[in-house]
């Protein structure tokens, strides 16, 4: 019996240590891009950056803001991992260290993607100083192209693997530290496959408009952990649909 209450002690500790850590790098993460929103009204007096410059800050916020949006809807997977890793008697703060590292690599690799695509876009004027796009019918496309994808097989797929954290591990499994890390990989693989499509609705809207980025983060977890599987996506693509299709017939 007391051999129980020590393993639940550890159980419990170890997840709060992992849960202490998602919460706390989330809010660091927040508020980073809320100083950073609030710098962006002095940057009109400032000195123009390189293009180095501007491609570093702009991989640098994508990255941080995907740290604070999929932290939290990642969080239910790391600690069943964590979980998982006490009951085989392994180093589960660690072992779920360097998984959550894995995720967010993947996540990081994203963030250099959104950076260069920003950068491309504000070259060719299509993206105003907000970081919004300027043209309400480019806007209705991306709506669209994210409300298709909404529908798609892999979108189903990819969120399939992210709404069961048990059948992941049960399916993706493999030990020690490099496979923590493989795992974590191939999970934010899955979850980018899921949700990249809706990152691109942040050039919509805005993408240092933080209300815009909370809303897509609520939805991101809303369709990870409610239940019914597709019927968050099936809901979400037609708002979308609704959304673009006003965008394109009646532009501001």
């Amino acid at each position: 019996m007391l051999s129980v209450v020590r393993t639940h002690l550890f159980l419990s500790r170890d997840r709060a240590i992992i849960l202490a850590s998602l919460i706390g790098i989330s809010l660091l993460a927040w508020s980073y891009l809320a100083t950073m929103t609030l710098g962006m009204a002095d940057m009109p007096g400032m000195p123009m950056p390189s293009v180095a410059q501007q491609y570093t800050l702009a991989a640098l916020m994508w990255a941080v803001m995907m740290v604070g949006m999929m932290l939290p809807s990642a969080a239910p997977m790391i600690l069943l991992y964590t979980m998982v890793q006490r009951k085989q008697g392994r180093r589960p703060v660690l072992m779920s260290g360097v998984f959550g590292a894995g995720y967010l690599l993947v996540w990081g690799g994203f963030a250099i993607v959104a950076a260069g695509l920003q950068l491309a876009l504000a070259r060719a004027a299509l993206l105003s100083p907000s970081l919004m796009l300027v043209s309400a019918r480019v806007a209705g496309v991306v709506f669209l192209l994210a409300a298709a994808y909404e529908f798609s097989p892999l979108k189903n797929r990819c969120l399939t693997r992210c709404q069961s954290p048990f059948g992941f591990i049960t399916r993706y499994w493999q030990a020690g530290l490099g496979g923590a890390l493989r795992m974590g990989v191939l999970h934010g693989a899955f979850c980018v496959g899921c949700c990249w499509v809706l990152m691109m609705l942040l050039f919509a809207a805005g993408v240092m408009n933080l209300v815009w980025v909370a809303a897509l983060s609520v939805l991101i977890l809303l369709q990870k952990v409610l239940p019914g599987g597709r019927l968050v996506p099936r809901v979400t693509g037609a708002v979308m649909a609704v959304v673009g299709l006003t965008c394109l017939v009646f532009p501001l």
